[in-house]
């Protein structure tokens, strides 16, 4: 019985060397070119991980939120500008009161953390996406406050003078959002803007492109993201970047979202990497 402590930190501790070495092999697999540019995530599985470690579901979400921390971290330690995270859709507002007040208190936190941490080095730069305006009040101001704490950061020459913006990790945090309603919204934004210019409905329908609905997208004057990771095995889109995604690829981890580990997605990156992307050609 006493040997079974040792022997099973000993498995522990080779299980750990195993996955370092297979982790290193995955990074130098590789190739900066084939690297995505922005990732969307689903973070996808935090109730049920909580769940089936017999504890309250705030717990999940508090895993949850340090997954989101670690994983940018690891995007940026990679270079890669441009993270989405789907951290509260407009169909999860219809939860138990209890647990929203929770969510609701852990996404503030995990806000905080992110206006303060520096991942790989780079700063963070924090762009709401979704419908602030469904949101209580602390948590939509909030969101205000970290987006105007992170929104321009500046690099200082030595002698003192400006050199342009710093590099950063640009994450668009999804917090009360709905993909139909980013459609909704884009549109009504456009029709409004042509009415200030005077053009009549008949002008706007004449010349409206995808193009211009894409310019009053929630990510407007982002690039579409190259992949969306989806955890928890669920394989669907439950409405994320609906418009974005038309050329993305998708990636589907069984893993939960706070059990989601580096090695995991490295694996991710090198299925992407290895795929020959069409944009519907």
């Amino acid at each position: 019985m006493t040997a079974r402590g040792p022997l099973k930190r000993s498995l522990l501790g080779l299980t750990d060397v195993a996955y370092a070495v297979y982790e290193r092999r995955l990074r130098t697999e590789l190739k900066p070119e084939r690297i995505p540019e922005h990732i969307g995530v689903m973070v996808d599985g935090n109730r049920r991980w909580a769940k089936l470690a017999g504890t309250p579901t705030a717990d999940g979400h508090r895993a949850g939120a340090d997954k989101i921390v670690e994983f940018i971290g690891w995007c940026a330690e990679l270079g890669i500008p441009t993270i989405t995270l789907y951290m509260l859709s407009t169909d999860n507002m219809n939860r138990s009161e209890a647990e929203l007040d929770q969510l609701m208190e852990i996404i503030g936190d995990t806000l905080d953390r992110l206006a303060e941490s520096r991942p790989g080095g780079r700063p963070v730069r924090v762009n709401p996406v979704g419908q602030p305006e469904l949101l209580p009040e602390p948590l939509a101001t909030k969101l205000w406050d970290v987006t105007t704490a992170t929104g321009i950061i500046p690099r200082v020459r030595p002698d003192g003078e400006p050199a342009g913006e710093a590099p950063c990790v640009h994450v668009n945090v999804a917090v009360g959002y709905g993909g139909r309603q980013e459609i909704v919204d884009a549109v009504k934004d456009l029709l409004r803007d042509a009415a200030k210019q005077g053009k009549a409905l008949a002008e706007v329908a004449e010349e409206l492109s995808t193009a211009q609905i894409s310019d009053w997208l929630y990510t407007r004057g982002q690039p579409d993201p190259d992949l969306i990771i989806r955890t928890s095995g669920e394989q669907r889109l439950s409405g994320f970047l609906m418009w974005q995604s038309a050329y993305s690829e998708f990636y589907f981890a069984e893993a939960l979202w706070p059990d989601f580990r580096r090695v995991d997605f490295l694996r991710a990156l090198r299925d992407y990497a290895n795929r020959q992307r069409r944009f519907g050609s």
